[in-house]
């Protein structure tokens, strides 16, 4: 069912054109390049078809997404299927939420180098995660787990930290057993946060001095090693914020969670509460306030600008997945794990190729064919139209 209130999409067709006038030589081609997909996504300049009721003669005109990854509206399908997947994988043991945030004197940094600092966002979390599980005196075994680059926070501003996912327990270094971890709890937070904020900086002074770090505007005095150095040696003597905690609802429940937010950016349409004179509102979760739902209104101006900020470089992997669940290794040791926990083993996938109307309702129980208005008949595709090239965006894909 279509959306009654406003949406992202709204923002930027309306305001959209004066945000380039006014700040089109700070806009990167990413970011010009995501405002033209959403602006687009949905209307015929992008081609569609027409659908038919078999049963009731009802017709309706479905254009096509953009498929940018930025875009609220677009990869539902995407996002069941990889919950679906997940799903699939899970093992019998406990499962915990771990996050990882950086100090916003290297979020400030991250900002004007997207590409090379969240990289080692991830490796530093990953050999965090690693390094302590396979020390004897924690948990002493291989873990596997994924995490999932979030950039923003619930007023939109740049926050970036990735979310992962990791089983409680893991392969014993010979291989022969699965080693659990205590009930409750997976790893010391204070041993995770002192070599998370050690490798974290040790890589990002690598990255200076192998000069992949550049710096303008307001950073542009840290171009020198001394100002760099002196910029990020506060980060040194304060705690980095590292949360371990068990779902609530067991593993099903952070897998949901983090579902939400791997196949879209920033902010949800559902959140949008209105869009009135050069204002957009929009609720927003106070976490600082007991969590209470709040609402917010910014010029539109400043919530394209705050939107933008979490536009990713191109082609960067946002979930990534590490140990056991490492794409190359996943089958040979989850199926490993599987046996050392006397789990069988998955029904194999005996699935043919469908029509992806199908697959979503099979995944979602949502169905896309039958008729909004009888709600008996199959909407029969009669009619495609092609889209107009002059005005095809360049879509984001990855």
């Amino acid at each position: 069912m279509a959306r009654s209130g406003p949406e992202v999409a709204d923002v930027f067709r309306r305001y959209g054109e004066a945000y380039r006038e006014r700040h089109g030589a700070s806009l990167c081609t990413a970011q010009r390049r995501v405002m033209s997909a959403i602006e687009l996504c949905r209307t015929a300049a992008l081609g569609g078809h027409i659908e038919h009721c078999d049963r009731c003669g009802h017709q309706r005109i479905c254009d096509n997404s953009c498929r940018d990854r930025h875009c609220p509206k677009c990869h539902s399908l995407a996002r069941a299927q990889w919950l679906d997947d997940r799903r699939s994988e899970l093992l019998d043991t406990q499962y915990f939420h771990v996050i990882f945030t950086v100090p916003q004197p290297i979020a400030t940094i991250a900002l004007q180098n997207k590409d090379v600092v969240y990289n080692i966002l991830f490796r530093a979390t990953s050999e965090t995660l690693r390094t302590i599980a396979a020390d004897p005196k924690h948990l002493g075994a291989q873990i596997g787990f994924f995490a999932v680059l979030h950039t923003w926070g619930q007023a939109l501003l740049h926050h970036p930290h990735l979310h992962c996912v990791v089983p409680g327990g893991g392969i014993s270094p010979d291989g022969t057993r699965w080693i659990s971890c205590r009930p409750n709890y997976v790893l010391p937070v204070p041993v995770l946060r002192l070599l998370f904020r050690r490798l974290f900086l040790n890589y990002l002074v690598q990255a200076f001095d192998a000069g992949e770090l550049q710096f303008f505007s307001s950073l542009e005095p840290l171009r020198t090693r001394h100002a760099f150095l002196r910029h990020i040696a506060p980060t040194r003597k304060i705690n980095w914020k590292v949360y371990a905690k068990p779902p609530f609802g067991g593993p099903e429940q952070v897998l949901k969670y983090v579902a939400r937010y791997t196949h879209r950016v920033a902010i949800s349409n559902d959140r949008l509460l209105g869009l009135n004179d050069g204002k957009v509102q929009f609720c927003w979760k106070d976490y600082r306030d007991n969590s209470r739902r709040k609402t917010m209104t910014l010029v539109a101006d400043e919530f394209i600008r705050r939107f933008l900020l979490h536009v990713l470089p191109e082609g960067f992997q946002r979930i990534r997945y590490y140990g056991f669940l490492a794409n190359r290794y996943r089958a040979e040791k989850l199926a490993l794990c599987r046996q050392l926990l006397q789990i069988p083993p998955p029904a194999p996938n005996l699935e043919v190729k469908k029509d992806y109307r199908d697959r979503y309702e099979e995944i979602t129980g949502v169905s896309l064919k039958t008729c909004p208005q009888c709600h008996h008949g199959t909407m029969i595709v009669i009619e495609r139209f092609e889209c107009a090239p002059c005005r095809t965006p360049r879509m984001d894909t990855s």
